[in-house]
């Protein structure tokens, strides 16, 4: 069965889109740790970090570099948190997530907001792609 992370990546489930190429795909969590935490994701379904094919492993890394800069910029955070935890989707998948101290980097502090509040931070992250 596909994950939720291919039925996106087919465009069957929609998303807050920030970056895409031939291999991998980038967009905003659901639920936010801090706003702006963005994930990046392989396009091919691969459970665990360490099972994915070199090539797209490292365009995954390539990507997050660049999306962390924009994501550092928009948010005006001094440091972007990385985290591969698993347990949410079954396909590997890389937390970006904007921080200030430790604290900020906690799961629990995860939340949703309102679709303006998404798209403003999702444009935002993109002009600083550019």
């Amino acid at each position: 069965m596909a994950s939720l992370f291919t039925k996106i990546i087919q465009g069957e489930l929609p998303c807050y889109k920030i970056y895409e190429d031939e291999l991998t795909i980038s967009f905003l969590a659901l639920d936010q740790v801090n706003l702006g935490h963005t994930l990046v994701v392989p396009k091919q379904e691969v459970n665990h970090w360490f099972d994915v094919p070199e090539k797209s492993y490292l365009a995954v890394q390539m990507n997050a570099q660049k999306i962390a800069k924009a994501i550092q910029k928009a948010s005006g955070c001094p440091r972007i948190g990385t985290m591969v935890a698993g347990f949410e989707v079954p396909h590997y998948h890389l937390h970006l997530i904007p921080a200030w101290s430790i604290p900020d980097l906690d799961f629990k502090r995860a939340k949703r907001h309102s679709d303006i509040e998404m798209k403003e931070i999702q444009q935002k992250i993109i002009s600083f792609l550019k």
